[in-house]
């Protein structure tokens, strides 16, 4: 990482986890239609379960993270026993935070759920049997996504793409089994997906922990005379709990968002849950992309060398822009397309009057305005995160989702109605981009530039 073209190290880097995420996407998206096929009570069910599956994907995500910043700093600074220590404390890290996850679910559940669906049974039933399942059992995840960030430290970005496609392709394939009772299986409605689901987690997991364990690596995971490290684990978290607060901001954002909508229909409340699967399609390679790039620029931060950071910064935003753009001109084009894909039967009868699309495509339209602001945003967040800045990370996370949107969305929707509320995505987004450069700008004078050139 220290020697390598720069495009073409991030580009070998960071494909296979751009594929990876794609992958991911689209079992995302392909859930959703199939549940959306069911009813639209069971599509919202699953909407309002969305902001405690993004708490599993902060706590494993942002743990991975600071996990993956730490190796790769030590592998950078020649220090291969202690990114092995990393390493170790990741893989505990996950199981705990999985363990106690799945409790906290258990308990809060039927509260959270009974929040959101006053007078609407059917929404609640079905939104706790798919909650119970998905978070109680979020400690496969967790490992999951453990192996994946430990592995990638290390520059090998084609295993955690096996890793990954191996669970989403279990998942895509057991949804219309499990959904609809095919090939001898009952018909489980949204349980079945989300057995699917947890299926595909334990299976990316299994093979995760199996190209971790029995092949070689740049780290040493091997539990014997291991000991729990507080200064490991405090290193660990200073990047990575701000990583699990910034992610987890989403939940919280999520979350408020649906009780604005929910005040005016469960439409508007669907129309949201098909905008974040929908979305991920374009977000998803974007965080390969960073997945790639993270390691990179870790990697020559801690070997001190200023031009080869700057570099892989330059190559990540151009491709991240890019990316975005393409997105945001699809949304702009074929929002009708995408949105009929999650019709019910009864919904695709009505044609262009279904309130799913007469309410979601003015909403892909005006959201999608904040795609290409997002890429810088994700791209200077990258940055935060190799230097051992999470912090910023966060003060960024928490002003765009938490600060700004989420009191923009419920002026707006005061002011205009439901539509005024998807307003609030492009405004809060151009917001926090000004943010973050002047925090990007105030770290690069006073540490990147000092670096080697």
């Amino acid at each position: 990482m220290g020697t390598e073209s720069v495009g073409r190290l991030i580009a070998g880097m960071a494909l296979p986890a751009m594929f990876a995420m794609l992958i991911q996407a689209l079992y995302n998206i392909v859930d959703s239609i199939y549940v959306a096929k069911l009813s639209q009570e069971a599509l919202t069910a699953v909407s309002l379960a969305f902001p405690l599956q993004s708490l599993i994907i902060a706590l494993g995500v942002g743990t991975g993270v600071g996990v993956n910043s730490l190796i790769s700093r030590r592998l950078g600074a020649g220090n291969r026993d202690a990114a092995s220590a990393a390493a170790k404390h990741g893989l505990v890290l996950a199981v705990i935070s999985g363990l106690v996850y799945g409790l906290i679910c258990f308990l809060i559940m039927k509260p959270f759920f009974a929040a959101f669906t006053d007078g609407q049974p059917a929404i609640y039933e079905q939104g706790i049997q798919y909650g119970y399942i998905v978070t109680v059992l979020s400690v496969f995840c967790m490992i999951s996504i453990a192996c994946e960030k430990i592995i990638q430290a290390t520059g090998n970005m084609v295993i955690p793409m096996i890793q990954n496609v191996f669970g989403a392709v279990v998942n895509i394939i057991l949804d219309p089994i499990m959904i609809f009772g095919l090939l001898g299986f009952p018909k489980l409605g949204v349980v079945g997906a989300a057995i699917a689901t947890v299926t595909g987690q334990i299976v990316s997991m299994l093979l995760g922990l199996c190209f971790l364990f029995l092949r070689k690596h740049e780290v040493d995971v091997g539990f014997c005379g291991f000991r729990l490290d507080l200064s490991v684990i405090g290193q660990i978290y200073q990047v990575g709990l701000p990583g699990i607060i910034m992610q987890s901001v989403m939940s919280v954002m999520t979350a408020g968002l649906n009780a604005i909508l929910a005040g005016y229909s469960a439409t508007a409340v669907a129309v949201l849950g098909v905008y974040f699967r929908l979305q991920s399609f374009v977000f998803m390679p974007v965080f390969g992309l960073n997945q790639g790039a993270l390691p990179v620029m870790g990697y020559n931060f801690g070997a001190r060398r200023r031009s080869r950071m700057i570099q892989a910064y330059k190559v990540s935003l151009l491709s991240a822009a890019a990316i975005m753009a393409a997105g945001a001109i699809l949304f702009q084009t074929a929002p009708g397309v995408m949105l009929r894909l999650f019709l019910t039967s009864e919904e695709a009868a009505l044609g262009d009057a279904s309130p799913l699309l007469q309410m979601g495509i003015p909403a892909l339209r005006t959201i999608s305005l904040c795609f290409v602001p997002a890429a810088f945003g994700i791209i200077n967040s990258t940055v935060f995160q190799a230097i051992g800045r999470g912090m910023n990370s966060l003060i960024v996370s928490v002003c765009r989702q938490l600060i700004i949107i989420l009191p923009a969305a419920w002026l707006f929707a005061k002011w205009w109605g439901v539509n005024g509320t998807w307003y609030a995505f492009p405004f809060a987004e151009i917001f926090t981009l000004v943010l973050s450069f002047v925090l990007l700008y105030r770290d690069y004078k006073g540490e990147i530039s000092k670096l080697e050139a």
